[in-house]
Order: C-alpha cells, then sequence, then structure tokens
C-alpha cells in the first residue's frame, strides 16, 4: 500500500470507537463543477444550523465563467459555511472542513490559501479508477501532492454510494454529502429532512423522497466509517429569526416598503433580488417589468416614479454605468428614485461573480454636471431589509435619487436575524391628489431646505411641462443666468437639510487611540471581529462603520481627530503603501479613503484589495500588527 493508499484509507468503526469534540465554531466548504449542487447542499446545511440556534453566514463559491470547464481549479463552485456557538458576522479564515467532488476543485481552493493547513478533506474517489487514464493520472498526482501537506484527507465513496438510490448520481451526491455533514456535526435528522421537503416542495414527493433516502444514506455512511464527530453549541438565541441572503432580503425589503414597481434587466449578481421578487410581487399588487436594457429600466422606472409611483431598478456596476444618462434626468426633475446597485468586480465586464467595492466614487459622481442623490451601504443581511424601506421614504421626502450600494458578499451570504414585524409606517400613505394651490410652483423650492411639493400628472391645477433642462421654479428653461445658479443651489440645499437628520456614527471600541479602521458596506463584521482580536492582543485600535456616503454624518472629523492614525479597509483598488515606486504624489488610494481626505482634510491612509473575495480576519489582524509595531 504507498502512501497516498494509506492516507486516504477509510475502515468501518467499532462500536464507542467515535468520541464527539465540542467546537466554539468551524468553517465547511463544500465544491464541486458547476451543477452538481454543491451550492444548494451548502445553503442547505447552512439553514439547519441555523435552525438548530447556530450562529452562521455562508458565501457562494461561484466561478467566473458562466460554464467553466469541469474538474478545473478555476471553474469550481460551491460553498463556504461558517457556524458557530456566537452570532457570526462574516466568512471568517481559512476552512476546516472541506468537502470536495473532485480533486482540481479541491486544490484549487487549497492554492488559494481558502483551507487550514490541518484542515480534514471528505473527496469524492471515483476518480482513482476512471476509464479515462489522463483523468486517474490527475487524480494521483493531485492527491499525491496534497498527501506532502498536513491535511487529513479521507476518500469517501459518493458516487458509489449514490448509485445504489439513483440513477444520476451528479443530481444526487449533494444531498448524499448533506447528510455526511449533518451527521459529522450531530444534525438532528428529522431537521434536515424537513429542509429537503422544504427546499423542493414545488417539485413534488417523487423528488423529496429520493433526495431524504440520499441523506439518509450520507448520514449513515458517515456515522458508520467516520473517526469524529463534531458538536457546535446553539448561541443561544431564543428570539424568532428568518434566514436569508441579501438579495432576497432586498426583494423583500422592497416589498415591505410598499413600493410596487420594479423596473430592471439581468445582470450578476442582482438578478436573483429582481428573480424573487417577480416571485411574489403580484401577490402584493407589484409589477416586475423586465425591460430590453439597463436604459430602458431605468426610464422604466422614472416614469413609474414620475407617474405617482416610487419605483425600484436594481442592478449591478456595468448597468449602472448605463443608465447614467436617465439617472441624470431623475435628479434634475427631482423625480423619486431607488437604484439598488449590487456590486461586482470591474471595470468593464470585469469579475461578473466576484464581491468588490468599486461603485462608491461612480455611485456619487457617475452623472454629468451637479446631480445630487443619496448613497447608502447596507452592512449586514438585516440591512439589506430595512435599506428599501429606509430608501423610498427618503426618495419622495427629498425627490431625488437614493441609491443602495449592496455587494456580491452580501448578495449569496446567508445570515440568521431577527424575524421583521411590519409597521404601517413602512409604506408611504396614499399620495394626495388634491387641487393644487393656484400659487404653487412645479419647483416650490423652499429657501432653507430645497424641498418642493411633489406634483403627479392629473393633479388639478398642476399642469406643467417636465423638462431635463435647466429650469426654473415654474419648470420652464432657464435662459436668464441666475436660474441655473439658483436652481442648482436649491437642489443641494435638499442633501443639506437630509444631512442634518443622520446621527453621528458610533466607534467600535476606544474613542481614542493608536489607530482608526473605517469601513463601508458588507466589511462592517469582518473588521469588527479582527478590531476585537487586536485589541486582545494589547493594540490600540478601534473602528468606524458608515452606512451613509453621501452625505456624511457631522461629527465624523471630530472622531479622526482622536486618533494618531486613520485608514480604510475596503474590497476595491488602491497602490500598496508597500511599494517604493508609489509616493504621496502618484499614489491613487481606495474609494471611502479619497472622500474623507477631501472632505476632512486629514492623512487618511487605506488598505484594500481586489482578490475578488471576501477579507478575511486574519488578514486585517495582520495589518494592524504591521502598522502599530
Amino acid at each position: 500500500m504507498d502512501k497516498v493508499e494509506a492516507l486516504a484509507k477509510v475502515s468501518p468503526l467499532a462500536a464507542g470507537e467515535k468520541k464527539k469534540v465540542l467546537l466554539k465554531e468551524h468553517i465547511i466548504e463544500i465544491v464541486s463543477d458547476a451543477g452538481e449542487g454543491a451550492q444548494k447542499a451548502g445553503q442547505a446545511f447552512g439553514a439547519i444550523s441555523a435552525k438548530s440556534g447556530n450562529g452562521i453566514w455562508t458565501v457562494e463559491i461561484i466561478p467566473a465563467e458562466i460554464q467553466p470547464p469541469p474538474r478545473s481549479k478555476v471553474g469550481g463552485s460551491g460553498n463556504r459555511i461558517r457556524i458557530g456557538s456566537f452570532y457570526i458576522t462574516n466568512a471568517g479564515d481559512e476552512a476546516d472542513l472541506v468537502v470536495a467532488f473532485n480533486e482540481q476543485s479541491l486544490l484549487g481552493r487549497f492554492e488559494s490559501d481558502n483551507m487550514k493547513p490541518n484542515a480534514i478533506v471528505l473527496l469524492e474517489d471515483k476518480w482513482r479508477d476512471h476509464a479515462d487514464p489522463e483523468i486517474k493520472k490527475m487524480y494521483r498526482e493531485g492527491l499525491d501532492e496534497l498527501s506532502k501537506t498536513k491535511l487529513r484527507i479521507y476518500e469517501v465513496p459518493m458516487e458509489k454510494e449514490c448509485l445504489k438510490i439513483v440513477q444520476n448520481p451528479q443530481r444526487g451526491k449533494n444531498m448524499w454529502a448533506l447528510g455526511m455533514l449533518c451527521s459529522i456535526y450531530s444534525r438532528d435528522l428529522e431537521a434536515a429532512r424537513n429542509e429537503i421537503r422544504l427546499t423542493f416542495a414545488k417539485k413534488g414527493e417523487k423528488v423529496i423522497a429520493p433526495n431524504i433516502q440520499l441523506l439518509e444514506s450520507g448520514y449513515a455512511w458517515a456515522e458508520e466509517n467516520l473517526d469524529f464527530k463534531f458538536e457546535i453549541p446553539s448561541a443561544g438565541i431564543k428570539d424568532r429569526q428568518i434566514v436569508l441572503n441579501g438579495n432576497t432580503a432586498l426583494a423583500l425589503g422592497v416589498v415591505a416598503s410598499g413600493m410596487d414597481v420594479c423596473a430592471m434587466y439581468p445582470i450578476t449578481p442582482a438578478t436573483s433580488a429582481s428573480h424573487y421578487l417577480s416571485e411574489i410581487f403580484e401577490h402584493v399588487g407589484g409589477v416586475v417589468h423586465q425591460a430590453e436594457d439597463e436604459i430602458a429600466a431605468a426610464a422604466f422606472a422614472v416614469g413609474a416614479s414620475y407617474a405617482g409611483k416610487c419605483a425600484v431598478t436594481i442592478t449591478s456596476g456595468p448597468g449602472l454605468s448605463l443608465k447614467t444618462e436617465v439617472l441624470g434626468l431623475a435628479s434634475m426633475a427631482e423625480i423619486p428614485l431607488v437604484v439598488v446597485n449590487v456590486q461586482r468586480g470591474g471595470p468593464s465586464t470585469g469579475l461578473p461573480t466576484k464581491v468588490e467595492q468599486g461603485d462608491l466614487l461612480m455611485s456619487l459622481f457617475h452623472t454629468h454636471g451637479d446631480a445630487p442623490k443619496i448613497v447608502m451601504a447596507p452592512a449586514t443581511i438585516e440591512d439589506c431589509f430595512y435599506a428599501p424601506i429606509t430608501a423610498r421614504k427618503i426618495a419622495e421626502t427629498f425627490r431625488m435619487p437614493v441609491y443602495i450600494l449592496s455587494d456580491a458578499n452580501l448578495a449569496t451570504g446567508q445570515q440568521p436575524f431577527m424575524k421583521p414585524e411590519f409597521k404601517e409606517e413602512w409604506v408611504a400613505p396614499p399620495f394626495d391628489q388634491s387641487p393644487v394651490p393656484e400659487d404653487m410652483a412645479p419647483y416650490d423650492w423652499d429657501e432653507e431646505t430645497g424641498l418642493s411639493s411633489r406634483i403627479i400628472p392629473g393633479q388639478p391645477g398642476g399642469m406643467h411641462t417636465l423638462t431635463g433642462l435647466a429650469h426654473s421654479r415654474e419648470s420652464k428653461v432657464a435662459y436668464d443666468p441666475w436660474i441655473n445658479q439658483f436652481a442648482m443651489e436649491k437642489r443641494s440645499k435638499k442633501l443639506a437639510a437630509f444631512q442634518k437628520t443622520l446621527q453621528t456614527p458610533k466607534v467600535h471600541g476606544d474613542k481614542k487611540g493608536d489607530l482608526l479602521i473605517i469601513g463601508w458596506g458588507s466589511t462592517l463584521g469582518v473588521i469588527e471581529e479582527a478590531v476585537d482580536a487586536a485589541c486582545e492582543k494589547g493594540y490600540s485600535v478601534s473602528s468606524l462603520h458608515l452606512k451613509y456616503l453621501q452625505p456624511m454624518a457631522s461629527g465624523i472629523k471630530e472622531i479622526l481627530q482622536q486618533f494618531k492614525q486613520v485608514m480604510t479597509v475596503e474590497i476595491n483598488y488602491s497602490d500598496s503603501y508597500k511599494d517604493k515606486f508609489f509616493d504621496e504624489n502618484n499614489r491613487r488610494y481606495s474609494n471611502l479613503a479619497l472622500l474623507l481626505r477631501a472632505r476632512y482634510l486629514i492623512d487618511v491612509d487605506c488598505w484594500s484589495n481586489v482578490f475578488g473575495q471576501p477579507i478575511k480576519p486574519h488578514s486585517i489582524i495582520d495589518m494592524i500588527e504591521e502598522r502599530l509595531k
């Protein structure tokens, strides 16, 4: 027996040989070729764990191509599930256990530093004796390479076991793997059966029954053959919770807000929000309009809002680029609009399935001329639900576009949060269509706030010409030199008036010290976890998270001034401060760092990357130690 065979051998266990190990947390990955259901298995395992009382965070592992070549390192698809006996806010560091349907997907995760050096690996063994000698060779070489590491590798006869139940193992291996994980992590088997019933409810008993058999088979095999078993105690959460990903939360937030028109064009990673909305919207009187392109979607949304609705358009970075002209019209005509941008890697087609926070500056400045808009960024899955409710209120009150900047990390990540209880104030009252007073102009700007009353088509006494040209209070073209300046001032005052309603964000940690880290969007959890860990090591570091990027709340400058160093942590590009080629004259800063430097005239540094992956806590901890030693 060679070294690889000895390493991978799995033998049935004697009674009482297995001991259950209590864990505070674990990170599990399921990886496969695209289309083998690893993502669904990961989502189901995350949901089962959350319903068992654990804190969870899941992140989909998505290949860059729609149909990548099978058995390739870069084409791996799947899911990462972080489970803990506490509230989980991010995807964590390297994986503790990996279920791999082929060795190439496994190698891809290993070589990209996504696995702990001593991680447990459960690897499909069908490739060892594959009919294709080249595939058999690749498997042996891959396993030989991995055997030189400290990984604990177990070859598992997944396909062989699945063939006892179904004719096509590719259609069932994911549920067999789910059963194996339920055994390993001491999950209740009936809870897992119920999750399968829920997952395949629309497909009926013909699909549900064999998937439950596969689940039970994987569970039984693990109980009999694996020499380890874990238990992660409940986090003790007693409140009623729901488990959603960010895109589903956004869609439900749109429904809860009372908005009833969504105009969109499919684009990764935003599409699933629109798809889910299209499944449920008609039941509450809503309409999802799939336009012929992004420009048409924006125009449809603006038209619906002008007609008296408050519409939402959902897109990603390239789509936002295309919508620019129409969004400028919404600003000029002061038409309320909610714009959801689920960010991805760029520029151009960029990294369609990977996470990035590269659209902040574009969201603020992408239209020509001065076009005020409000930009907010949810930081958690729960925020994704409440953001559309808040955005709708702001858009209608201040008659301007409101942007919600989500990203691919939030879009596919699952997290439990307290079940929302609907409140009547979330939904705007019916539009008042009383006759417009004779002395009221279409843009009757208040001198102090810039606010004006909204008039919709058909409202008695409100007839006027809507124009995208610079215009006066009466909506007439601004031929006189002073009118454009005057109108710009009034639209800007609306932004200033909104700014005065914002509360100063709270510092996480001490209010003064050696280093303040500032973040926005989905980096909240990972930054705060890293800051807490660094403080435990004795470092003087705190963090600040911004949910409103335009405008920013008062009091931020005073917070920054209490720290010796200030820097942002972001998932967008910046030139490295370690590279000696860059200096203060040519170095490019990350998006938020650039904004803070310009607004507060404080030397704000930055640390960022565009690897297309969520930032890991240890990466930030390493950076903190480097900066403060």
